[in-house]
């Protein structure tokens, strides 16, 4: 396969696509000294458009030197069909907390620009507590004939997110794994993995 070189700085959990023309990205990830020093807004924009063959990018700010990924969107929102999106939001959003804050600005943001959300809950009760873990049940990943989810020890919403993505993805088996220990690291089954298209 080409390659095609965007001149970009950054990782695949930081840029969503729905494979119909749209992008959505938080700005912390890519208009950031750590990655991309020389580029503006603008600049990113249009080589991630031309990488990946879209022609509509939607981003929101995010959060800056709080994670290491400076807050990757796949573990708050994912791109699910055409304009379509799945997201994962606390029921009870903690003004004080910079995720959960950046979260709601985020979903507001993707609404006004016209796309679909459906919102599932984060884990009210997931077996590890600590304030840096990755408790994302949106971080997921699209394999031939399967979905791989996380499941986080809190029956109720591991139930939620089981029939959100079965639903979504009809006809895959969904397959819920317990994930704690990439969440300890700060990430997820998506942030792990890489599918490679057939040639």
């Amino acid at each position: 396969m080409d390659l095609i070189p965007s001149g970009l700085k950054g990782e695949a959990g930081g840029v969503e696509q729905d494979g119909h023309g749209w992008l959505m990205a938080h700005e912390s990830s890519w208009v950031n000294d750590n990655r991309n020093p020389s580029l503006t807004r603008d600049q990113i924009e249009d080589r991630l458009l031309g990488a990946y063959g879209a022609d509509r990018m939607i981003w929101a700010p995010g959060v800056r030197g709080e994670d290491i990924t400076d807050y990757h969107i796949d573990s708050l929102a994912r791109l699910t069909g055409p304009g379509r999106v799945l997201m994962n939001l606390p029921d009870r959003p903690d003004r004080q907390d910079p995720f959960h804050t950046a979260a709601v600005e985020t979903h507001d943001i993707l609404r006004d620009a016209g796309l679909t959300l459906e919102v599932i809950p984060e884990p009210n009760r997931p077996c590890i507590r600590r304030y840096d873990f990755v408790a994302s049940y949106v971080n997921y990943y699209v394999c031939n004939g399967a979905v791989i989810g996380a499941q986080f020890g809190d029956r109720e919403t591991d139930e939620i997110a089981r029939e959100a993505l079965a639903r979504l993805y009809p006809g895959r088996e969904v397959v819920m794994l317990n994930t704690d220990p990439l969440g300890e690291l700060g990430g997820g089954i998506h942030c792990a993995t890489q599918q490679m298209p057939a040639v």
